[in-house]
């Protein structure tokens, strides 16, 4: 691993979006949550990219898009069973884009994890439990510690675990 120009930029875009996450397990609102996600997902989305991490960079590609739909759901439907519906296809729709997107960035069994940890996380977001959310952050945390670890981002290492730890 070269420790160049490139690689310091992307651990600091992971440290950026480490601290959005953090705070993610600190609010209640579930809007508060989406539009954290939206901006660490687009840092580490370029952390990635800088990383060319592919299957993690797509994987902040779509859960950005995600995350919008899910605030425009929740926004416009007002109705429950309305709104269950919807957001139940957006995660068919989503976890689709995932299996495709596997297809293509594959880079081995490791390469897989960030699409693990997406689809679980894609779940957690669904429920209107934080209890959820945060029970769910568990296994979300160990993929991304090991992609991670496959895409040599030691603060991403670093600062998942302590994540972890602390939720």
């Amino acid at each position: 691993m070269e420790i160049d120009q490139i690689y310091v930029m992307s651990q600091v875009f992971t440290v950026l979006m480490y601290a959005l996450l953090g705070i993610t397990y600190q609010v209640k609102s579930r809007r508060k949550i989406l539009i954290l996600s939206i901006f660490s997902n687009a840092f580490q989305g370029i952390a990635y990219l800088l990383l060319n991490a592919k299957s993690g960079f797509i994987m902040c590609i779509l859960a950005i898009l995600r995350d919008i739909f899910m605030m425009v759901i929740s926004d416009k439907i007002k109705d429950e069973k309305t709104s269950k519906r919807a957001y139940l296809s957006v995660i068919i729709i989503f976890y689709f884009a995932m299996i495709i997107s596997a297809r293509f960035t594959y880079e081995g069994m490791l390469s897989m994890l960030s699409i693990l940890a997406t689809a679980i996380y894609t779940y957690s977001i669904w429920q209107k439990n934080e209890k959820i959310y945060k029970a769910l952050g568990t296994p979300v945390g160990i993929c991304w510690i090991a992609y991670n670890i496959f895409v040599k981002s030691i603060f991403g290492v670093i600062l998942e675990s302590i994540i972890l730890i602390c939720s």
